[in-house]
């Protein structure tokens, strides 16, 4: 993790001696309606969605008019209805741009739990303990008035979230946010 913390910081730093016109940074919070989707014995279990939320910092390095890298550092709450999950999540999302305002935005997002209620499972399955990483997909589509700026976005978990158990996250984000420069 620490690594990791060392190159979100070479990033930044690296984006402060580009041009300042391409690079934007700021914050942005919102909702999160999160599940896990869930196997046993090959046949899907029946959760219910978690009602969390999301907030943390956004850079967007432009490298062109209409293309923008973007990382984010965002704290979600996560999981399923009885199950919380929290993550410190690190989305890289290639941005697309088009009509001055508008975007579409895809990348990985790496995931470290900082917080995680698995006990709760340990009655349904023996030794279940959360994986300390996670590894998802993310898709969306944005929209820029000035500083102000609203996106919407599906994650869709690639790794196991308990160790033995089949069970995927997946999240849909509502966010809004803020560049402060």
């Amino acid at each position: 993790m620490k690594k990791l913390f060392l190159l979100a910081v070479a990033v930044i730093g690296f984006s402060f001696s580009s041009q300042a016109q391409n690079v934007k940074f700021g914050f942005k919070g919102g909702l999160n309606l999160a599940n896990i989707n869930l196997e046993n014995n090959g046949r899907d279990v029946d959760t219910d969605s978690r009602t969390g939320y999301h907030i943390g910092a956004v850079l967007q390095l432009g490298l062109a008019d209409t293309f923008a890298i973007q990382p984010e550092i965002l704290y979600s709450a996560q999981g399923i209805d009885d199950l919380d999950i929290d993550y410190i999540n690190i989305p890289v999302l290639a941005k697309l741009k088009f009509a001055k305002i508008f975007s579409v935005e895809a990348g990985p997002q790496f995931g470290f739990i900082i917080n995680d209620e698995v006990n709760k499972l340990r009655g349904i399955l023996a030794d279940a303990e959360a994986e300390n990483f996670d590894i998802s997909g993310a898709v969306g589509a944005g929209v820029e008035f000035g500083p102000v700026f609203g996106q919407i976005r599906y994650n869709f978990g690639l790794t196991d979230v308990v160790d033995g158990f089949d069970g995927k996250n997946t999240a849909f984000q509502l966010s809004v946010g803020y560049y402060i420069f």
